[in-house]
């Protein structure tokens, strides 16, 4: 009795074992997934030392390899193969490859780097429920990014740099609401930026350099924790992002930038590394910019930045590297900069710097380069221009086109250089540089316009300018009862011009901070906005101060398209009747040939509209019109070439990023065409599904065809036409650019439709007892 074994002890005792037992489970467990993935991965050297008795748990971290063990659990796996890893065998399958790491369900941390995978990202992600920390870069993924990612809601790090990825980033990125680092460097994704971004408000971290993004880049000023903004190599543009305070690093190199500075990036004051190369800013060059505390590197070469330095300016001590190169700078090189030259790279060449050993250009080709961009030389003040002949040339007389422009140009520059600038070179200077380097420029492209203005122009009269008055008039001194809303670039008022013609006016207050070269850039541009298919612009009208006679504000008139937009007569129930098909086909070869005119029609051509449903109004005969006036004035021309040499605009059949412009403006008509398609509304998100939709539909037969479509016209469409309708709206939705059909293809397959139809609605209605596939025989292939 005596030797008895108590029984709390043999409890403990059992305890033991079956934790030992477990542990062993579990060490054994792991062992076989660390040895799999092993093997998928073709036994990598970084892996070498992996063999079937090691402790996976307590091996060495290096660089290149860790594994981290927590309570009997892997939290942590870092992989880092050899720089530039080959592709891993035809064999690997990357579905394999991740449902064996899903067998570590409480990674926290995944990192494989240059090791080779290849493959689109499995869904399967998502079983990693608690990752916080994926880092893939440098390997070969490809496809978009799968929607399952975003039941990652731990997400703090997302890493996929130097892969294949394609396609738009999806909306949902708010779904990472602790998101501090994204990085998508060197991938292949296009389109534009989802708003979602701008809710990411722990974002330290937002890498998207090269890739082919495009458009406005969201307001960032909300991400206060923002530290580095990498966008370089992409299409972004036109206007300089809206950011906080506390930037370490921007880079916006190379894009299509074309705004001026704004004063609040001087007060940056963490900001090391300041890269805005290779765009087309204008405008006067900050010089606090060398001077910021913390700065070390500042990049402003190839752009058309303005400004006269001086001998005596303040730089910063730390500063490393400065490029001024290629802008139409004028004065003399601080002597800041020149100081501990052999610690400091300072390149300034291209320039109209005076006593410098680079290259530069003579003094009046900076004032001449300054005045094509809308930009005066700075200067002294000149003498104020006469109020009556300003008055004159802004209020009175009719003339049309681009002598009256070319007028007001001058005349408002006059006024505005006394605000602006001091010692000024001789006017006699300016005035000829005006003319031979603006006039003739703005001259030649009005002969072609004055050609291409014919082409769809209906019914409307000649572009000319209106007095204020006729505006207060038209709008009963601007009325509430004529107010049609408000946006970000002014108010819109309905009017009625003394002859009846119904109007839409939109004002628009210029400020202080509103670029010389934007303004001068849309009232060039404005008057060639007149087409059949466009709510074409009638005029313009300014207003100014009265102190010093610059321009305060400019009143836009366009002709008022009374029956509202395509979508409210596809999706919204209470119009009493919706659109036939032979309406939508209509209203869809309108909108079509309204994108060719913005290509093709205006020198230089508009790509990338972001066209939606909402942007096409239909008028009291049911055509077509994208309508331009939401559209906010100071980019409207947003993917549009400064017309200089460097960055002129070529036809798209010469041009592989206009060829790319070209064709998301036909995605984006894609998407309109399923709209109608499908008779309601689509968020993007789904685009994709839809498509797929279509896609499976059009090798179906034709009761399956009709049972996805809009049931208004489900009775009434052609097989032949509908199914004409759903592949090229299947073609236009490709994700790959390159295989999107052109604008001649898609109007030709319209056009081709519409024909189908009528020739059928034709025999139906006179009693053919033909087959309804039966006009095809008798169509002639003609198309306008």
């Amino acid at each position: 009795m005596g030797n008895r074994v108590p029984l709390s002890v043999l409890l403990v005792l059992v305890t033991v074992l079956l934790s030992i037992y477990h542990s062993e489970q579990l060490q054994s467990s792991h062992s076989q997934t660390f040895l799999r993935i092993q093997r998928q991965l073709n036994f990598p050297a970084v892996l070498s030392s992996w063999n079937n008795n090691t402790d996976f748990c307590s091996t060495d971290s290096t660089s290149s390899l860790t594994v981290v063990c927590y309570d009997g659990t892997i939290t942590q796996l870092h992989i880092v193969g050899e720089t530039r890893a080959p592709l891993l065998a035809k064999n690997f399958s990357i579905n394999s490859f991740f449902t064996t790491l899903v067998r570590l369900p409480s990674l926290k941390v995944l990192t494989l780097v240059s090791l080779g995978i290849w493959g689109p990202l499995p869904g399967k992600i998502s079983q990693l429920s608690s990752l916080e920390i994926f880092n893939a870069s440098s390997n070969f993924l490809y496809g978009s990014i799968p929607p399952e990612l975003s039941l990652l809601s731990h997400l703090q790090t997302l890493i996929l740099d130097y892969n294949m990825f394609s396609g738009h980033l999806p909306e949902w990125f708010d779904s990472f609401p602790a998101l501090t680092v994204l990085s998508l460097k060197h991938n292949l994704f296009n389109g534009s930026l989802p708003d979602s971004l701008s809710s990411l408000e722990n974002m330290r971290i937002l890498s998207l350099s090269h890739n082919h993004f495009y458009g406005p880049v969201p307001d960032l000023h909300r991400l206060t924790n923002l530290q580095v903004l990498e966008l370089d190599d992409n299409g972004f543009g036109p206007r300089f992002p809206q950011l906080g305070d506390k930037l370490v690093t921007l880079v916006l190199r190379n894009n299509k930038f074309r705004s001026s500075i704004p004063d609040e990036i001087s007060s940056c004051y963490q900001l090391e590394r300041l890269d805005i190369s290779a765009n087309t800013f204008v405008g006067p060059f900050q010089l606090a910019l060398m001077s910021l505390p913390s700065i070390t590197y500042l990049n402003i070469s190839g752009n058309k930045l303005t400004g006269m330095l001086l001998e005596n300016l303040s730089c910063n001590s730390g500063l490393q590297a400065v490029d001024l190169s290629s802008n139409l700078l004028t004065g003399i090189l601080p002597k800041c900069l020149m100081s501990n030259a052999n610690d400091r790279t300072v390149l300034y060449a291209r320039n109209c710097l005076e006593e410098t050993n680079q290259n530069q250009h003579a003094l009046p080709f900076c004032h001449t380069e300054a005045i094509a961009v809308g930009v005066v030389p700075e200067g002294k003040k000149h003498k104020r221009v006469s109020k009556a002949v300003l008055s004159l040339g802004i209020v009175c007389g009719t003339f049309g086109g681009v002598a009256i422009i070319a007028l007001l140009f001058f005349i408002i520059r006059r006024g505005n250089v006394k605000r602006k600038t001091k010692n000024p070179p001789p006017t006699k200077l300016i005035s000829e540089n005006a003319a031979s380097g603006y006039t003739s420029k703005l001259l030649s492209d009005a002969r072609y316009i004055s050609q291409t203005m014919k082409f769809g122009t209906v019914d409307l009269p000649p572009y000319r300018t209106f007095s204020l008055d006729e505006i207060v008039a038209a709008t009963n001194n601007f009325d509430s009862a004529c107010f049609m809303g408000e946006g970000s670039q002014g108010k819109m008022h309905r009017g009625q011009l003394k002859d009846g013609l119904l109007v839409a006016i939109r004002s628009v207050k210029i400020t202080k901070s509103f670029s010389t070269q934007d303004f001068v850039h849309n009232i060039e541009q404005i008057f060639k906005y007149r087409h059949r298919h466009l709510v074409s612009v009638l005029g313009h009208c300014f207003e100014c101060y009265l102190d010093d006679s610059s321009v305060s504000s400019i009143f836009i008139v366009f002709e008022y398209v009374p029956n509202g937009t395509l979508k409210s007569w596809i999706s919204d129930r209470h119009y009493r009747k919706s659109l036939t098909w032979t309406q939508r086909i209509e209203a869809a070869i309108g909108v079509a040939k309204g994108i060719q005119y913005l290509h093709a029609g205006i020198v230089p051509g508009v790509y990338s509209n972001n066209l939606k449903i909402t942007d096409v109004l239909l008028d009291q005969n049911f055509v077509a019109k994208i309508k331009i006036y939401d559209l906010p004035l100071l980019s409207l021309m947003r993917k549009v070439g400064q017309g200089n040499p460097s960055r002129e605009f070529k036809s798209p059949s010469t041009n592989k990023n206009v060829k790319q412009e070209d064709e998301s403006d036909v995605y984006d008509f894609g998407v309109i065409l399923l709209e109608l398609i499908l008779g309601r509304t689509i968020k993007s998100r789904n685009v994709d599904t839809l498509k797929d939709l279509l896609q499976a539909s059009i090798t179906a037969d034709d009761e399956a065809r009709r049972s996805i479509i809009d049931p208004a016209v489900r009775k009434v469409c052609l097989d032949q036409s509908l199914k004409t309708m759903m592949e090229i709206c299947v073609r236009c939705l490709v994700k790959e650019a390159a295989e999107r059909p052109s604008n001649e293809d898609v109007l030709w397959n319209l056009q081709f439709a519409a024909q189908v139809q009528d020739a059928w609605v034709g025999d139906s209605q006179s009693g053919s007892d033909d087959s309804p596939v039966s006009p095809l025989a008798s169509i002639r292939m003609t198309f306008h």
